[in-house]
């Protein structure tokens, strides 16, 4: 491994600079529209499931940079996703496999934590990614689960005493934005919005006042629920119930932070038990609400 320092070139306040990675000497530059399959050959390597779809959607919603070797191959890539003038999410943190010992991943998570300077900070970690971001200040806060699996057919869950779902209506969604503020630490409208063009929902009421909602969107391998937010896990299991019929027989998943011994055992006897889990970490107070209407079911891990 090759012990000189990253040298930025001239050009690096346009968003480009120059990185010597063992033998090869990397290009760091912003992500450009046209790197999707740029991004894809990373996630392939690294064994994420993200199509093409995935990746516009993130590259519509975030900032990031990518570093190329000599001839052109991606070697890595990170990114943010800015949320509120204090706030902003990190994800799309990959570094190809033959170079995680190099120093590209350490060098990329140093740009972008310079470009959000002053704004509080989260991301999920992976296991090989965690050193790398607690040596950069990012304490662990909690753990995300990850369910998934192929949904089966399920009994309803029992009612909650005064709550009803239905599908999500056009005039829920300013009820729906403050209890996605209130849950996930900080307004998201524009990530909200995006992700309402693209997905199918579910809201619970109580008293004539929305209480929870759950999004379901195609993702990976097949669906996603997520975001899903309720002020208590049986009436996160109430709205998520009528999502996973609907999608019996198909790829499906849920990502939380939320590991309550009821909503756990809902989601396994679906069929989508827990694959992984990731370490949520922060720069910054951890934001996410643990009382009231909560974030039972992440957008993803780059988004939470």
């Amino acid at each position: 491994m090759s012990n000189s320092k990253p040298q930025q070139s001239q050009n690096a306040q346009a968003g480009q600079g120059r990185l010597r990675i063992d033998s090869y000497e990397a290009t760091v530059r912003a992500i450009r529209a046209s790197d999707r399959p740029l991004l894809h050959e990373l996630t392939v390597s690294v064994f994420w499931p993200h199509r093409d779809h995935d990746l516009e959607f993130f590259m519509s919603l975030g900032k990031g940079y990518l570093a190329l070797d000599e001839i052109g191959r991606a070697m890595g890539s990170a990114m943010y996703f800015p949320v509120a003038e204090d706030f902003a999410m990190f994800g799309m943190m990959v570094t190809a496999p033959r170079l995680q010992a190099q120093g590209a991943g350490r060098w990329l998570l140093r740009r972008i934590m310079e470009d959000c300077a002053g704004r509080d900070l989260r991301l999920s970690a992976t296991r090989s990614g965690y050193w790398l971001y607690e040596s950069a200040g990012f304490v662990p806060v909690g753990t995300i689960w990850q369910h998934q699996g192929i949904a089966r057919a399920i009994h309803l869950p029992d009612p909650v005493p005064g709550v009803t779902t239905r599908p999500l209506e056009p005039a829920d969604i300013p009820a729906l934005r403050a209890l996605d503020a209130h849950a996930y630490g900080a307004p998201r409208r524009e990530v909200l919005d995006a992700l309402l063009r693209i997905s199918d929902g579910v809201v619970a009421v109580r008293d004539g006042h929305v209480c929870g909602y759950a999004l379901i969107r195609r993702f990976g391998r097949g669906q996603v629920i997520g975001p899903l937010v309720a002020d208590h896990e049986r009436v996160a299991m109430q709205i998520a119930a009528p999502l996973i019929q609907r999608a019996e027989g198909t790829f499906l998943r849920l990502d939380t932070p939320c590991q309550g011994d009821l909503f756990g055992a809902f989601l396994a006897a679906a069929g989508m038990g827990v694959y992984d889990t990731v370490t949520e970490m922060c720069v910054g107070p951890q934001r996410r609400a643990g009382e009231g209407a909560v974030m039972f079911g992440l957008a993803s891990h780059s988004l939470g």
